[in-house]
């Protein structure tokens, strides 16, 4: 299979270098506005050939687009217009509904399918991307029915040669849960980052007391913020409400700290302590087969989770 990748990143090169590994592309074609990003993408091999975009578009069977989202957004309706009648597009990236509504009425909205590879890290670049970033992790695919069966078994099989879970929400379900679990953490992380890099203005000393902790919780302020500025102003309705709730348990905190009331501050951190067992569950094998069974219940059922 013919696969063009738009975005030569660490989500579009690890896409290359697994979906070739396991066979599924038989060639893979890049575009990026980069020129830098595209050379280094292919010195490493993460693509067999540069190629222009109308020439990607018109001869590939699937298109992948690893972009920011408001350029996906803005991209995609052209996109659709310029490929032939066999092609599938997918795009990859962390909001659904206004890329969903951007072609929700274009005639050839049944050869697309809107997904979100839930896998990262805190690099870009080709130089970041690797084999085995989406193993065992989960793609949610949104407004299934408005893609034509034989783009989803399509795509779906893609999905499958990355060794990843499917689950299919609704754009709007989508974007209120990924402002809370994934975008809500990136924007603490970057503001903790900002906190302690205006201290240190005044105490130079400061990041010789930062231990494993520190960097750990402000690892994702290392992340690209061109590609998560667009993800938060996209989300800006379901995230200013999770950062609403956040600074209300954050005020709640500061509250009782400035009364001494350890008690309460212990009460509040043992409460949080639950988050373990959700987030230890993933780490558990009976965890994936628990996600392997919703994905076929709903399958049967409905689209949404």
């Amino acid at each position: 299979m013919r696969v063009t990748i738009v975005g030569l990143g660490l989500i579009g090169g690890s896409m290359a270098i697994d979906l070739r590994k396991a066979g599924f592309a038989s060639e893979v074609l890049g575009v990026d506005l980069n020129p830098a990003h595209a050379a280094r993408a292919l010195e490493l091999g993460l693509i067999d050939k540069l190629e222009r975009e109308d020439i990607a578009l018109a001869s590939s069977d699937l298109i992948l687009l690893c972009i920011p989202v408001n350029a996906v957004a803005a991209l995609l309706p052209t996109v659709l217009d310029n490929i032939n009648d066999n092609t599938v597009v997918v795009d990859v990236g962390s909001t659904k509904a206004r890329i969903c509504k951007a072609v929700v009425q274009h005639a050839r909205r049944n050869q697309f399918v809107a997904a979100h590879p839930i896998a990262g890290t805190e690099n870009s670049g080709p130089d970041a991307a690797f084999s085995g970033l989406f193993t065992n992790k989960t793609t949610i695919i949104c407004d299934r029915e408005q893609s034509a069966d034989r783009t989803l078994h399509r795509v779906l099989k893609m999905f499958d040669a990355l060794r990843m879970n499917v689950i299919y929400m609704q754009p709007e379900e989508h974007d209120k849960h990924v402002a809370y679990v994934s975008h809500l953490s990136h924007v603490s992380s970057f503001l903790l980052g900002q906190t302690v890099l205006d201290i240190e203005k005044d105490e130079k000393n400061i990041f010789a007391l930062a231990g494993s902790g520190f960097a750990s919780t402000v690892r994702l302020a290392k992340s690209s913020p061109t590609m998560w500025a667009p993800i938060f102003e996209q989300n800006m309705e379901y995230l200013s409400q999770a950062l609403q709730e956040y600074i209300i348990h954050l005020q709640r905190f500061q509250y009782h700290l400035m009364k001494r009331d350890t008690k309460e501050i212990n009460r509040i951190m043992t409460e949080a302590n639950h988050i373990r067992r959700i987030l230890d569950g993933f780490e558990n094998p009976a965890q994936e087969k628990s996600v392997n069974d919703i994905t076929q219940k709903t399958e049967q059922t409905s689209y949404t989770i």
